[in-house]
């Protein structure tokens, strides 16, 4: 039987989006990449959490997850026919087709012998034609509610921690991460700059339709997961693409009471000066230095006290390298300089060098702290 947490993180997560939460801090760690690497290389965890699922792991840590695992709750279909199969190439690799009316396209999906994870060996479009194909697929992608999945999440996460979903990566993000890589998506925009357009007009318009479901929907807080880098993406390009995405989006998942943030965790300095532009009410995984490229002073004149900052603890603090002392230093400048518009966390994830007992050690300051409030 799974183990219960022993307060609802839930509850606090949600009071502190809505501003109803005073200055309490939730400290949120995301230790995925900690957790999965040793469930593949040994096939379970050291002790003395040996045996534990990812659930009980955090209950054992007593610590509230972010729960994606909401992600099934809104699905994808195909308006028109589509069909897709697989085709596997050798024991790491995976062709990908997809055939649709205008055309087909394929890819090679990959993993790997050193962790569970997987990759784009090559992308769906390399040409203008299958740029095209895939804007078609865009256009015909319709969304619903799975209602059978929010349940099953809702019984297996309960008071851990609040649901939360992805919505697709905004326009150009999508193309450079899932569509062309950098290389096939900076090319196209120069050698057929209308189609790629199109294909950005046709991904935008497939998340509004997914948006429209989600509004109707018990979900509150919602990511757009974008993993934005300013080494990849432009001043220039984020203002162009990105910025008019977004306010389209917030302003429509605001309207149904939603809390939006995304996910940039890369090097962000050069885009921070956009963080208050977008409509966002929280900007999930900015990573300051030693790690990152920007300070906490940095990261706190870009948001000002309007946008949350979800994260902000570098995850190299969380190895033994870096002393304990410097990890509570961060800690405490975080909560001073962001409390109350603050959800504290690992940004990105601990990796799998981390020490697991850092987790307890910053738990402990974050209920010392909240245990101070109510002195």
């Amino acid at each position: 039987m799974a183990l219960q947490p022993t307060r609802d993180f839930r509850s606090l997560n949600r009071a502190i989006i809505r501003g109803e939460a005073g200055r309490r801090v939730l400290f949120q760690p995301r230790i995925d990449c900690w957790y999965s690497d040793r469930i593949f290389r040994d096939g379970t965890l050291p002790p003395p959490y040996e045996g534990l699922s990812r659930h009980d792991l955090y209950c054992t840590l007593d610590v509230s997850p972010r729960v994606y695992e909401y992600n099934g709750c809104v699905q994808p279909y195909d308006k028109e026919p589509v069909k897709r199969w697989s085709e596997p190439l050798n024991e790491l690799e995976t062709r990908i087709h997809i055939e649709t009316p205008v055309g087909s396209v394929s890819y090679i999906w990959a993993t790997n012998n050193s962790n569970g994870g997987s990759y784009y060996r090559t992308f769906p479009a390399e040409t203008e034609e299958d740029v095209r194909v895939m804007t078609w697929l865009e256009n015909n992608t319709l969304w619903r509610w799975n209602q059978e999945h929010y349940d099953a999440m809702q019984k297996e996460w309960g008071d851990l921690g609040l649901g939360s979903i992805f919505v697709p990566r905004v326009n150009i993000q999508k193309a450079i991460v899932e569509t062309m890589g950098i290389e096939g998506t900076i090319y196209g925009l120069v050698d057929f700059p209308e189609v790629m357009e199109e294909f950005f007009e046709a991904a935008e318009n497939s998340v509004m339709r997914m948006i429209e479901v989600i509004n109707q929907c018990p979900l509150e807080w919602i990511n757009f997961g974008d993993n934005v880098h300013g080494g990849v993406l432009s001043p220039a390009l984020f203002e162009k693409y990105i910025m008019p995405a977004y306010l389209r989006r917030n302003e429509a998942l605001h309207k149904a009471g939603k809390f939006t943030f995304a996910h940039w965790d890369g090097d962000c300095k050069a885009l921070l000066p956009f963080a208050r532009k977008c409509g966002l009410d929280g900007i999930e995984a900015i990573t300051p230095v030693p790690q990152g490229d920007v300070t906490i002073d940095e990261i706190k004149e870009a948001l000002g006290d309007e946008v949350f900052l979800v994260d902000g603890i570098p995850a190299i603090l969380f190895d033994d390298t870096y002393p304990e002392q410097l990890l509570l230093d961060t800690v405490k400048e975080l909560i001073d300089k962001f409390a109350p518009r603050l959800i504290l966390g690992i940004s990105d994830e601990m990796s799998s060098t981390g020490n697991i007992e850092r987790i307890k050690l910053v738990r402990d300051y974050v209920d010392a702290y909240n245990a101070s409030l109510e002195e």
